[in-house]
């Protein structure tokens, strides 16, 4: 049996979200800031951590398989910053993102596009947990940008406050150990120069 020609070209174009950055990092002026395949893997770790303590229990491989296949499309489309996106009409990314999971993670298999056609619908508690996941994840890379001296990263802040991680206890414990090492006192404690980053 021959290599399927599709899945090989959908395999290396997915590669490009190694290399590809985080562009809301970048627009904050952020030092060090963060690749699209990064965030993924940073994702994957917090859904690996968090699941087994999630009441009820989550099914941890649908978990991990949506949180490697959320941004799968930015490999097409570049990451698309809030400041950008929120100029689209209302669907357009999500449309725009659902085409190019087609031409993407289609190729992969059944098993990928179904995991992927979840997370998009945000019905299960697997797929509301990785988005959860999502989130916070850019909140570790929040703390860890801040005490490196970060940049303009104020805005950021909002989105871990703004969360509602209603239902998966572990999630607002995590945004809650979030919020106090993103305090001015405990950056400080870290080497860093808060009132830089405000």
């Amino acid at each position: 049996m021959t290599f399927p020609p599709k899945r090989l070209e959908a395999l290396i174009s997915l590669g490009a979200l190694e290399v590809l950055p985080r562009t809301g990092w970048l627009l904050a002026g952020a030092k060090g800031g963060e690749s699209v395949a990064g965030h993924v893997l940073g994702v994957a770790w917090l859904a690996l951590s968090l699941a087994p303590e999630v009441d009820p229990p989550l099914n941890l491989g649908r978990c991990l398989a949506m949180a490697i296949l959320h941004d799968a499309p930015e490999a097409a489309s570049g990451d698309l910053p809030a400041p950008a996106a929120k100029h689209l009409p209302s669907g357009a990314k999500k449309t725009m993102e659902s085409s190019l999971a087609q031409q993407l993670i289609t190729p992969l298999g059944a098993l990928p596009e179904a995991h992927f056609a979840e997370y998009t619908a945000q019905k299960t508690p697997e797929a509301q947990f990785v988005h959860l996941c999502d989130k916070l994840q850019l909140g570790v890379h929040l703390v860890r940008l801040e005490r490196a001296g970060g940049g303009d990263l104020a805005p950021f802040h909002g989105v871990l406050e703004a969360l509602n991680c209603a239902g998966f206890d572990p999630c607002e414990e995590l945004r809650i150990a979030l919020i106090e090492a993103l305090r001015p006192e405990a950056l400080a404690a870290h080497g860093a120069r808060p009132e830089k980053n405000r």
